[in-house]
C-alpha cells in the first residue's frame, strides 16, 4: 500500500499559544486550502498539554495519513503526539519554530520538550534570531528527533510580528514531505522498521 493517492492528505494545523488569528500564516493558509484544518485547542490563552494532544490525536484518527503542520507551542505539540503515540497514521511533520516551553511561565505547564525519533519524516522550520528557541537549540532538537533542518534565516518567531502573514513556502516545505513519503509509516512500523 502507498500514501499515493488521488487526492491530497489531510493537512492539520496546530496554532501556537493564544491561536494563530488572521493574519498569521497559518490562518492563511487554512482559508486557502480546501484540504487543510485548523486544529481547535480550547483555549489557545491558556494551553493545555494532555488535552491539546488529545485533539490533535482525534483529528490524526479521523484522517489517517494526514501531514501535521504545527507553529511554536503547537510545534511542540505535535513532537509530544509523535513521541508519545508513535503508531498514530502520520505521514508527515512540519514543525514550525518550536518554541521552548520552559522559558515561560504561560508555557511551562507543557513541560520539557520531548525527546525520541520520530517515526515519519519531519522537517523542523528554524529562524536565526527567534526569541522562543535558539538556531542551536533547534538543530539539535532536530536531529534528536531525526528531523530534517530547514533554515529560514532571520525569520524571528515566523509569526505576524516578524512579517509572516501568506507564507507560500510553507505550503512547498509540505508538498516536499508528501513527496518523499513513499510509504504508510503505520505498515513499515507493523514490519519492524524504522523509517529513514
Amino acid at each position: 500500500m502507498s500514501w499515493t493517492t488521488k487526492t491530497q492528505p489531510k493537512t492539520i494545523i496546530v496554532p501556537g499559544l493564544d491561536g494563530s488569528p488572521a493574519p498569521h500564516w497559518q490562518d492563511w493558509w487554512a482559508g486557502t486550502d480546501p484540504d487543510a484544518i485548523l486544529l481547535e485547542t480550547g483555549d489557545p490563552a491558556r494551553p493545555v498539554r494532555e488535552l491539546w494532544q488529545a485533539m490533535l490525536a482525534s483529528q490524526v484518527l479521523r484522517h489517517p495519513g494526514c501531514i501535521l503542520v504545527g507553529h511554536s507551542l503547537g510545534a511542540v505539540t505535535i513532537a509530544h503526539l509523535l513521541t508519545r503515540w508513535p503508531d498514530l497514521p502520520v505521514r508527515g511533520a512540519l514543525l514550525v519554530a518550536p518554541a521552548d516551553p520552559l522559558i515561560s511561565a504561560r508555557t511551562r505547564p507543557f513541560g520539557a520538550l520531548p525527546r525520541g525519533r520520530f517515526d515519519i519524516p519531519a522537517t523542523v522550520v528554524a529562524s536565526r534570531n527567534d526569541p522562543w528557541m535558539g538556531f542551536e537549540q533547534a538543530r539539535e532538537v532536530a536531529s534528536g528527533w531525526g528531523a530534517e533542518l530547514y533554515d529560514l534565516g532571520h525569520a524571528g518567531h515566523i509569526n505576524v510580528a516578524s512579517g509572516f502573514g501568506p507564507w507560500p513556502r510553507g505550503k512547498a516545505l509540505r508538498d516536499e514531505l508528501i513527496a518523499r513519503t513513499a510509504r504508510p509509516s503505520w505498515i513499515t512500523r507493523l514490519r519492524g522498521a524504522r523509517t529513514a
